[in-house]
């Protein structure tokens, strides 16, 4: 027997496990200190009602024979892929059945399964800083990375790679920039991707955030982008279910991936709860959009808070617009960070 020694070459820990290991240690040693969490992208507002509902309604079906419901289809219920399509793509203007979007127990898990589509030989062109799924799961398979440098120096916009990449991660909104691609900066990046028959992963799990007309919402708002891209997207950042677990993947028939895709989940994943494809699909209530979007709001506000008090100290902060990341340069370590800053809650109170 032998092991992948590729595992022995990553860090300890999973990134956001040695933040929490850290926080925890440190609250155990000052247990007065009040200490703001800025490690995972997690969620601090509760679900709205609606979906609350959808949840107990689905959870009494199950305790009915005549409503009792087993193993669901591994690739989601048929209600929730058109709901899907109905709502987040039509109204861009984006064409796609059923057969190409693909429920999951979540963005993560996707954006670490989908490289078993791909041979061990192909490079991998990663953005830094980024999400560190991305680099674990592509040094787990012992792939070579290229690295795309994300700077002020370069409006935190990465570089075409110099050398043929064949897997492209991106993510926009980034996480953790907070920054965003045009419509025109995109575009370069699927005629790059057609050129050298590259596939991109495209992270879309913050659209939702988006405000300005130019930022693209999906990826297949570029032409020919159905050929080269699949994109994946989250409803524990659109609607708080980082409790829940539920995330979507889209796989256009013209990659030539989607029947592998397909024959890859029915093996290897039984699908989504039944219960959290139920919530999901409360979600695209008039109720549930309603909710979403008083949350997204405290968020904004929230980073807003944010940068509007690290400005106040003189730091320079990107991101923040049309995300709920900001990125802001280390400080010195003789800087006191000290500032009294409304909560969120006070703020909002102060603009009714």
């Amino acid at each position: 027997m032998q092991i992948n020694t590729n595992l022995q070459h990553l860090d300890g820990n999973y990134l956001f496990t040695e933040i929490a290991n850290r926080t925890q240690e440190y609250q155990q040693n000052h247990p007065d200190a009040r200490v703001l969490h800025l490690g995972i992208g997690d969620v601090t507002l509760p679900l709205p009602q609606v979906i609350i509902e959808a949840m107990h309604r689905a959870v009494d079906e199950l305790a009915h024979a005549e409503t009792f419901c087993g193993y669901g289809p591994e690739v989601g219920y048929h209600w929730l892929r058109q709901a899907i399509i109905d709502n987040d793509y039509t109204p861009c203007g984006i064409r796609l059945t059923p057969d190409e979007v693909f429920i999951s127990d979540g963005a993560g898990s996707d954006l670490g399964n989908l490289s078993d589509l791909f041979d061990t030989a192909n490079t991998v062109a990663i953005l830094e800083p980024s999400y560190p799924a991305y680099v674990d799961t592509s040094r787990m398979a012992g792939r070579q990375i290229i690295w795309l440098p994300c700077k002020a120096e370069n409006n935190f916009h990465p570089a075409l790679p110099a050398q043929k990449a064949d897997i492209i991660y991106l993510c926009f909104p980034n996480n953790p920039t907070g920054t965003v691609l045009t419509r025109d900066e995109l575009t370069q990046w699927v005629e790059y991707a057609r050129t050298n028959h590259s596939i991109i992963l495209y992270d879309a799990a913050y659209e939702a955030f988006i405000e300005d007309p130019d930022i693209p919402h999906s990826i297949y708002e570029i032409d020919g982008a159905k050929e080269v891209a699949i994109e994946i997207r989250s409803f524990s950042k659109t609607a708080g279910f980082t409790a829940v677990r539920c995330g979507y993947t889209v796989v256009p028939e013209e990659t030539g991936l989607q029947a592998m895709w397909s024959r890859r989940q029915c093996t290897k994943f039984n699908g989504a709860s039944y219960i959290s494809q139920r919530a999901a699909l409360a979600t695209y209530t008039p109720e549930g959009k309603a909710g979403i979007r008083a949350n997204l709001n405290y968020y904004k506000q929230t980073a807003q808070i944010l940068m509007d008090g690290l400005r106040t100290l003189e730091y320079t902060v990107y991101g923040g617009q049309n995300a709920p990341y900001i990125w802001c340069r280390v400080p010195t370590p003789d800087k006191d960070l000290s500032v009294s800053l409304p909560s969120p809650t006070e703020k909002m109170s102060s603009k009714q």
